[in-house]
């Protein structure tokens, strides 16, 4: 059995997906679903159960032995979240419960943490698990914070000596689009909202620079397609004898402008593109560049190329965003 925590999320949803092509019927998923749309991000799967966070460790001491590993996707993600003690409770508090769950019944662990916890990138990009590292990185916000957090508590206890899972991998997640993210409002990826308004005959809107180094629409961003994240979780459990912390991008930089011109050109569209002005409350927290460090995964074996953003960009509207069933 497979655990997967926030499963009917987007990333979640994704890996519940492959895993159940995989070995149908082998995965439990941990979430809530609510009143809104996230249940059909896993309509189409055969799960063993869905059970809410405050139930879930009760199911973990039941099913102990038939746990082979926990993927945990539950986050509050959004960027611009501002309660503090709620992100502290589900990104903290909760992760660090299930790695002593896990250090307990020896079961495999991987978490996602995220490419926020770089701050504004002044300090690179490079996923480098020391404690020291770690402490020296500067989020911007709450969400990133709470990731960093997480990571360096884990870093610390490595260096203390102390026992972890058999198998423990953190993913720093860059910018991930693809299928199963409706859900998420003004946090789904630009690409999707691109493909909304143009669909509507509107222009693309992206944001104007506020910085002389960069010009409108030239902001850059590492955008992974949701399909590489997938297979990087494949293949470390594959894989169980790599641990560590890990990006979780392709390596690459582009433009929204580039993004933008990929949307178009996979709906067969002519450009046209407004600028429009950044709010005031995200201009001191707003990153201009990322670009993940790959060289440690690649290190630890995993070789397979990265999916380019043009190609990534025509499957996700070609094979999802037109299709009458959006979702994976």
């Amino acid at each position: 059995m497979y655990v997967v925590t926030g499963g009917a999320g987007f990333i979640g949803s994704n890996i519940v997906a492959a895993l159940d092509e995989r070995q149908p019927g082998s995965v439990l998923v941990c979430d809530r679903l609510r009143d809104g749309v996230k249940w059909s991000n896993l309509a189409k799967r055969e799960l063993i159960d869905i059970v809410p966070p405050e139930e879930l460790f009760a199911f973990l001491d039941r099913h102990a032995r038939d746990v082979e590993a926990v993927v945990h996707m539950g986050a509050i993600s959004s960027t611009v979240e501002t309660d503090a003690d709620r992100i502290f409770a589900n990104n903290y508090r909760l992760s660090l419960g299930l790695w002593q769950w896990c250090v307990r019944h020896q079961v495999r662990l991987i978490y996602a943490s995220s490419a926020a916890t770089y701050g504004d990138g002044a300090r690179g990009f490079d996923d480098d698990g020391d404690p020291k590292a770690l402490a020296a990185l500067r989020p911007l916000n709450a969400y990133g914070w709470s990731k960093n957090l997480f990571d360096r508590r884990i870093a610390r206890l490595l260096a203390g000596g102390e026992t972890p899972p058999p198998q423990w991998v953190g993913l720093k997640f860059f910018n991930v689009y693809g299928p199963n993210e409706y859900h998420k409002g003004d946090q789904r990826s630009v690409a999707v909202q691109i493909y909304e308004r143009i669909s509507r005959g509107e222009a693309a809107r992206l944001f104007k620079s506020h910085r002389p180094d960069y010009g409108d629409g030239g902001q850059l961003r590492d955008f992974i397609w949701v399909g590489d994240c997938v297979d990087i979780v494949l293949w470390l459990l594959d894989h169980p004898g790599v641990s560590g912390l890990f990006n979780c991008g392709t390596g690459k930089a582009r433009s929204f402008a580039d993004l933008a011109a990929a949307v178009f050109a996979a709906a067969d569209r002519k450009p046209k593109i407004e600028y429009v002005p950044m709010p005031e409350t995200l201009r001191a927290k707003y990153q201009y560049f990322t670009e993940a460090r790959m060289d440690r995964l690649r290190a630890a074996g995993y070789g397979k190329p990265f999916t380019t953003l043009e190609e990534g960009v025509r499957r996700y509207v070609r094979d999802y965003l037109a299709q009458a069933d959006r979702h994976r």
